[in-house]
């Protein structure tokens, strides 16, 4: 339940990047030994962007960073807080190198590693920070480049793209369109075989003769796709149970675009109609901790998601971990 004597965290802004260069599944065909459309039918994607050369992860979150910040009238931020998985380095952290660069050195910075669940996991950190007083606003980011992280010859590296989306959230009051309502987290370690990067860390930084050890992602769709169903559905429960919601009264569930079969099944669990799961992997994939602000940047950009919608968002990702969240959609400045 939420504690009513503690300031609230207010979305007050929101915006997106995504690179421009467009990769179509019709590009992947021939390199995967699979059909475009095979690869739209088993994913939902037709295409992903993909940065080119030398573009970092911090380069996306500077960007998306920034439009959220021209959006949210509320000055500098006191915090930043930057989820990501394919970090500009393994040493420093990119956060801080986001926040100087957005001409705000000297604030709280610090990067958040929950793979997709990331930007769930991030808004917990900015509301807690809030919460305490430690800030009385957070530029939340979740931005990844996991094309750069894939072996081109699996089959699962159709998934991916990259991108940055970001929020700005402020103090303020629980009764206030834009209020975050209780962030549900929770993770299971027993399952960090299932989506994992084994080489560059200190478990497997080399092998043996020392050669570098596997730098890519590895992942293990069938079962994977069965515990994200699982606990994004329990996770949303329990943050649709903290703000008094039923399932059905939700307007909008904005969750992690990892596949739009598991969409599919989690409105079927929730029992929600289908239409009010928003999606945009068709256009941009799975863009990891980038997806859900990715999504509502642009769903509030195009009506998708209008003041007053009542919005659940959920993510699933490797660690394993999981995180939903709800707030009322609120009326935000226009983009410039």
């Amino acid at each position: 339940m939420t504690n009513r004597a503690v300031p609230a965290s207010v979305l007050a802004g929101v915006g997106s990047y995504v690179p421009p260069r467009k990769v179509a599944n019709e590009e992947l065909a021939e390199r995967l030994g699979r059909a475009p459309e095979w690869i739209f039918q088993r994913s939902g994607i037709r295409f992903r962007h993909v940065v080119e050369p030398g573009t970092t992860s911090g380069d996306l979150a500077v960007a998306a960073g920034r439009e959220a910040l021209s959006r949210a009238a509320v000055g500098d931020v006191a915090a930043v807080v930057v989820a990501t998985t394919t970090p500009d380095r393994p040493c420093p952290g990119t956060a801080p190198s986001v926040a100087s660069r957005l001409g705000m050195a000297g604030v709280a910075a610090l990067d958040v590693q929950a793979v997709c669940a990331g930007f769930v996991y991030g808004l917990g950190v900015a509301q807690g920070l809030i919460a305490a007083g430690t800030a009385d606003s957070v530029l939340v980011v979740g931005t990844d480049t996991l094309s750069l992280s894939v072996d081109q010859a699996d089959p699962t590296s159709m998934l991916f793209g990259d991108g940055a989306g970001a929020v700005v959230l402020r103090s303020g009051h629980h009764e206030e369109p834009g209020a975050l309502g209780t962030c549900v987290l929770g993770s299971d370690g027993g399952g960090r075989d299932l989506i994992t990067v084994r080489g560059g860390g200190s478990e497997e930084r080399s092998t043996a003769d020392g050669v570098p050890a596997d730098p890519y992602m590895r992942l293990e769709g069938r079962e994977v796709f069965w515990r994200a169903v699982e606990h994004m559905t329990s996770a949303s429960r329990a943050a649709l149970d903290a703000a008094r919601w039923k399932p059905e009264e939700a307007d909008r569930i904005v969750a992690h675009q990892a596949n739009a079969r598991i969409l599919a099944v989690l409105a079927q669990r929730l029992g929600v109609a289908p239409d009010r799961v928003l999606s945009d992997i068709e256009r941009v994939g799975n863009t990891s901790a980038a997806s859900i602000p990715i999504l509502l940047d642009r769903a509030d950009r195009t009506g998708a998601l209008e003041p007053g919608h009542r919005v659940l968002l959920t993510a699933f990702g490797g660690g394993l971990a999981w995180g939903a969240t709800t707030l009322v959609w609120p009326q935000l400045s226009r983009p410039h």
